[in-house]
């Protein structure tokens, strides 16, 4: 014999199921919630730095390195006056970056000139008190 429920009936179950879905579904919210957070606190909010090995980039050049570097961009600069950093420093097989503190090295004992700024800066080669154009050139 076939069951037969009323609308009123009907209505009750519909009610109920769909409580114990939110239910249900509170309850895994919740629960994903509070896991994201807990992961949250165990991770540090910063990465900590890592340690290069000695014989990688992390390795501080000596100040003769960066004189040597710095007397081959200067004889650069002279064998291609008015030349970008980018182009100078590929002609030497290095970075822009590398070549840097030799430049600022070279710019403050008055051997180098900049003129321009960022990406279209030239370089230029200064003439020494008491030195000829024949001379600094040679």
């Amino acid at each position: 014999m076939p069951r037969t429920m009323s609308t009123q009936q009907l209505e009750q179950q519909i009610e109920e199921l769909i409580r114990k879905h939110i239910a249900a579904c509170h309850t895994a919210v919740a629960g994903a919630v509070e896991r994201a957070f807990a992961a949250a606190k165990s991770e540090p909010t910063r990465r900590p730095r890592q340690a290069k090995s000695p014989s990688g980039h992390a390795r501080r050049r000596t100040s003769k390195e960066i004189a040597a570097l710095g007397e081959q961009f200067y004889s650069a600069v002279c064998a291609n006056p008015g030349e970008t950093m980018t182009f100078l420093a590929s002609h030497l097989g290095t970075t822009a970056r590398q070549l840097a503190p030799s430049v600022a090295q070279l710019k403050r004992a008055g051997r180098v000139r900049s003129v321009g700024r960022r990406a279209q800066m030239r370089y230029f080669p200064l003439i020494g008190k008491g030195q000829s154009n024949q001379e600094a050139v040679a």
